[in-house]
C-alpha cells in the first residue's frame, strides 16, 4: 500500500494482512496517535492509589495506639457481647478514618474466620447528612445483607428436597433404621462411601465427632452455639420486616438466627423428635437436619420465602421517619448478630439534623432481641459533644479516642512508606519527601495534605515527562493544591456571597485599589438588579465580606477616617482571573459579565 493510499485511509487503519517490517517502519510517524508520545516516556508511578485518601493501608505508622485501643474495646463484639461506643477526635489528616477502617476491616476478617455474625457499616454524614438518609442507607444495607442469607438458607434447603425426592426417599424420616425402596446398598453408616462407620464419628465426612458434640458441625449439641446469646433448639418467632411469625406456619423452625446458625442450621434435631428417640438412618438427607419430613422442610422454604418478599427497600425520600426506623428496627434484628455503625464527620450531622439520630441509635439496644448495635463516632471538632442532649451524650461517648497531629518527623515517616509502593525506585529525589512533610505539617500536620502534595508533585514531574520528581515539583503543587483549594471554596459559595466577591473583583479590575464597603454596596446593588435577585442590607453585605475574609478569600481591615467614622479597605487575597472565571461558571452571573458599562459610570459619578 503506497503512502497515499494510506494517507487517503487515515492513519491508524490498515486495509491488508501482510504488511512488510519496511512498510511497518515507514508508516510507523503516521501511526503515531495523541497519547503515544505521552506514554513514550518512563512511568514514574507504580501504584498511584496509595497515595489517595480512599486507600486503606495494612500499616499505619504512629497510630499503634490509638488502634490498639479500639481494638480492645471492640473484640467483645467477637465474643457476641455488645462493645462500647466509641467517639474518635482529632483534626483533618490525623489518620482518624483510615484508622477506624482498617481496625473494622481486621474484625470483619477476624469475625469470619471465627464464623462469629458481626457486620460493619460505614456512613459518611458529610454527604449522608440526615436522619432520614442515615435510616434508610442502613435499613437498605441490612436488607440487602438478610436477602442474601435467606436466599443462601433456601439454596441448601432446596437442595435438600431435590435430594429426598431424586432419590425415591421416605418424605417421612423413619424412625426404625430402615432406608428407602430404592436404597443402593448404602449401609447405616456413611452415606458417602458406602462403608461403615465407626462409633462417635460422623457420618457425613468420616471424622471422630467428641462426646457430647454435634456430629454436623463439632458444637456442643447440648449447649447450642458457642456465640449465640441463646439455645437456638427451641422455636423463636420470626422478626422479618412484617415477616411471618413461626408460629404461623406447623413445623416451622426458626429463621430468626445469626449468620453460624444460617450457615449451619439444620444440625440438631427439631423439638417434636428428638434424635435418641427417632434413630434415623444416618444416609436419609433429613438425618442432620431439625426436619422430621418432607412437609416441614418446604414449610420452612415457605416461611424464608414469606420473609424475603416482606423486606421493603426504603426511598431515599417520601416516607415518614418513623416509618424508616421501624424497617431499619426490624431488618437489623432479623438476625443475631453484632453490628458496629461507624458515623464519619458525625458533627456535620449533629448540624444539619440534631442529635435525635444519635439518640435513637444509641438507646435501641434495650428494645433489640437478637442483634446488639454500637457506635463509633468520628469529628473533627473537638467541642460538638457540648451541643448534645446530655442523655445523648453520656451514652454516646462512653469511650473517647484523641487523635494528635503529625509532626514533620512522623509525616516524613508516612511518605517514605507509601512512596515506596506508589513510585518506582529512584523517581524521588532525596529532598521531595522532607519538602512535603515541611509544607503539611506547617498545617496542623495534616498527613492527607501531605499524600495529596507528593501525588501532585509527581503527576506535575509525569506530565513534563520528567525521569524524577525534584523540589521543583513540590513548589509547583503546592501552588497548584493552594488554587485548587480557592477555586472549590469561590465555586460553593452562596449567590449573595459570590455576588459580593464579584463585586470586588469588578472594582479591582478598573484600577480601585483599598475599596471600602460604600463601594463594594453600590456594585453589589447593580449586580443585584442585574440577575433580579434580592437586595440586602449594607450591613448584611458587610458581614458577607467578614465571612470572605475568613474564608482566606479576601483582605479586609478595618480603618479610621476620624470624624467620618471606620470602614473596612478590602483588597483581594487569591488570583483575580482564576476566580473571575469560577465566578462566570455560575450560570446566574454568566448573566452580567459584561458590566463594564455600570461600573465606568460608577467611577464617573
Amino acid at each position: 500500500m503506497s503512502d497515499e493510499d494510506e494517507r487517503q485511509i487515515g492513519p491508524g487503519r490498515n486495509l491488508g494482512f501482510n504488511s512488510s517490517p519496511a512498510s511497518a517502519d515507514e508508516g510507523e510517524s503516521v501511526n503515531q496517535g495523541l497519547f503515544d508520545d505521552l506514554l513514550s516516556g518512563e512511568p514514574i508511578f507504580e501504584n498511584k492509589e496509595v497515595l489517595r485518601p480512599s486507600y486503606t493501608p495494612h500499616e499505619l505508622p504512629h497510630r499503634s495506639d490509638q488502634i490498639n485501643k479500639m481494638a480492645t474495646i471492640l473484640v467483645s463484639a467477637l465474643r457476641g457481647e455488645t462493645p462500647s461506643n466509641i467517639l474518635i477526635y482529632g483534626k483533618t489528616g490525623t489518620g482518624k478514618t483510615a484508622s477506624a477502617k482498617f481496625v473494622s476491616q481486621e474484625l470483619e476478617s477476624t469475625s469470619s474466620k471465627y464464623e462469629v455474625p458481626c457486620d460493619v457499616e460505614y456512613i459518611n454524614c458529610e454527604v449522608t447528612d440526615t436522619q432520614y438518609r442515615v435510616l434508610a442507607q442502613l435499613a437498605n444495607k441490612f436488607i440487602e445483607e438478610n436477602e442474601r442469607r435467606i436466599e443462601d438458607r433456601i439454596d441448601r434447603l432446596e437442595s435438600i428436597r431435590e435430594s429426598i425426592l431424586e432419590g425415591a426417599w421416605d418424605e417421612t424420616l423413619p424412625t426404625d433404621g430402615s432406608t428407602h425402596a430404592g436404597d443402593r446398598g448404602r449401609t447405616d453408616g456413611n452415606h458417602s462411601t458406602g462403608t461403615d462407620a465407626p462409633a462417635g464419628t460422623d457420618a457425613s465426612t468420616g471424622t471422630d465427632a467428641p462426646a457430647g458434640t454435634d456430629a454436623s458441625t463439632g458444637t456442643d449439641a447440648s449447649s447450642g452455639d458457642r456465640f449465640s446469646p441463646r439455645n437456638s433448639d427451641s422455636p423463636v418467632e420470626t422478626k422479618g420486616s412484617k415477616g411471618p411469625k413461626a408460629s404461623e406456619t406447623e413445623g416451622r423452625t426458626s429463621t430468626h438466627s445469626n449468620s453460624d446458625n444460617l450457615e449451619n442450621s439444620g444440625t440438631k434435631p427439631s423439638p417434636q423428635t428428638s434424635s435418641s428417640s427417632r434413630n434415623p438412618p444416618l444416609d436419609h438427607p433429613l438425618a442432620d437436619t431439625p426436619f422430621s419430613s418432607l412437609a416441614e422442610l418446604e414449610a420452612q422454604i415457605d416461611g424464608l420465602l414469606e420473609d424475603r418478599d416482606a423486606f421493603e427497600e426504603v426511598p431515599m425520600t417520601g416516607w415518614p421517619t418513623d416509618r424508616v426506623y421501624s424497617v431499619f428496627f426490624d431488618a437489623v434484628d432479623y438476625a443475631e448478630r453484632v453490628v458496629v455503625i461507624m458515623l464519619d464527620e458525625i458533627d456535620k450531622l449533629v448540624e444539619k439534623s440534631g442529635d435525635d439520630t444519635l439518640y435513637n441509635l444509641s438507646r435501641m439496644n434495650s428494645e433489640l432481641e437478637n442483634s446488639r448495635v454500637s457506635i463509633i463516632g468520628i469529628s473533627n471538632d473537638l467541642k460538638f459533644t457540648d451541643f448534645l442532649d446530655p442523655r445523648v451524650k453520656s451514652s454516646l461517648g462512653e469511650e473517647e479516642i484523641v487523635f494528635p497531629p503529625y509532626d514533620a518527623n512522623q509525616l516524613r515517616d508516612i511518605l517514605q512508606h507509601r512512596s515506596e509502593i506508589a513510585f518506582e525506585e529512584g523517581a524521588l529525589s532525596p529532598d521531595v519527601i522532607p519538602l512535603c512533610a515541611a509544607f503539611a505539617a506547617q498545617e496542623h500536620g495534616d498527613a492527607r495534605r501531605a499524600l495529596d502534595l507528593l501525588r501532585t508533585a509527581g503527576e506535575l514531574a509525569e506530565r513534563s515527562q520528567a525521569e524524577t520528581v525534584v523540589e521543583d515539583h513540590v513548589r509547583q503543587a503546592q501552588d497548584k493544591i493552594e488554587l485548587d483549594r480557592v477555586v472549590e471554596v469561590v465555586r460553593t459559595l452562596p449567590t449573595q456571597s459570590k455576588l459580593v466577591l464579584f463585586a470586588i473583583i469588578l472594582l479591582e479590575k478598573n484600577g480601585v485599589r483599598s475599596i471600602n464597603t460604600g463601594e463594594v454596596f453600590n456594585i453589589y446593588k447593580q449586580l443585584c438588579e442585574e440577575i433580579d435577585a434580592d437586595v440586602l442590607t449594607q450591613r448584611r453585605v458587610t458581614d458577607l465580606i467578614s465571612e470572605l475574609d475568613m474564608l482566606g478569600i479576601v483582605n479586609a481591615i478595618v480603618v479610621s477616617k476620624g470624624r467620618y467614622g471606620r470602614t473596612k479597605e478590602i483588597n483581594l487575597s487569591v488570583p483575580l482571573e482564576e476566580t473571575e472565571v469560577v465566578l462566570l461558571s455560575d450560570s446566574r452571573l454568566s448573566e452580567v459579565e459584561e458590566v463594564q458599562p455600570f461600573v465606568q459610570a460608577r467611577f464617573d459619578s
